[in-house]
């Protein structure tokens, strides 16, 4: 299973770009109501990145700490929360677009390429981690965070910083979002 999906594991952040060039330069059936598309837009893009840098703080992926098998924080909850992070974001972004019709592409989008990465990440980690990772799969939910915690916790905050850090790059996906909105603003459409 872990060699079947590793091609799109390797490629999970491109497989992202297809609908994402799709919002930016598709003006079909836009919802004209930018106040409420922007403000509804980055409330939920700004949410997704606010995961992610939580994540960041127990995973420590970006940053230069030896890794461990990650159960607290978010990873409590839920066994992916960084892809339902990314997956909140490009649904913020679809909204940013106006193309509010476009949302339910973008989650299916998500579900079918997350779906194949978490099938392979959960092989290799089954095979890393061994016992341990095969009872954190019984007890935690892939998808569907439950609000029960029985992982021990850890004080995540000087990891704060460096994960804010690390996490900055996401604001990168709202610069084309932003030039589509000044473009259509500066050419009177």
């Amino acid at each position: 299973m872990k060699e079947r999906y590793t091609w799109i594991y390797k490629l999970r952040g491109i497989l992202m770009l297809p609908p994402c060039i799709l919002i930016v330069v598709l003006p079909f059936r836009e919802t004209e109501h930018e106040t409420l598309t922007w403000t509804l837009g980055m409330a939920v893009f700004l949410a997704g990145v606010g995961v992610r840098v939580w994540a960041q703080t127990h995973l420590h992926y970006r940053l230069r700490i030896r890794k461990k098998l990650t159960s607290t924080g978010p990873y409590a909850h839920v066994r992916n929360p960084i892809y339902l992070a990314n997956t909140a974001m490009l649904l913020g972004l679809t909204v940013l677009s106006e193309l509010l019709w476009f949302l339910p592409l973008m989650l299916a989008w998500c579900a079918v390429v997350y779906g194949f990465v978490v099938r392979r990440e959960e092989a290799h980690l089954l095979g890393k981690y061994g016992a341990p990772y095969a009872d954190y799969l019984r007890a935690v939910p892939r998808w569907f965070p439950r609000l029960a915690d029985r992982y021990a916790t850890m004080d995540a905050r000087p990891f704060l910083w460096p994960s804010i850090v690390a996490e900055l790059h996401c604001f990168l996906w709202l610069l084309p979002f932003i030039g589509k909105e000044v473009f259509w603003s500066v050419n009177g459409f």
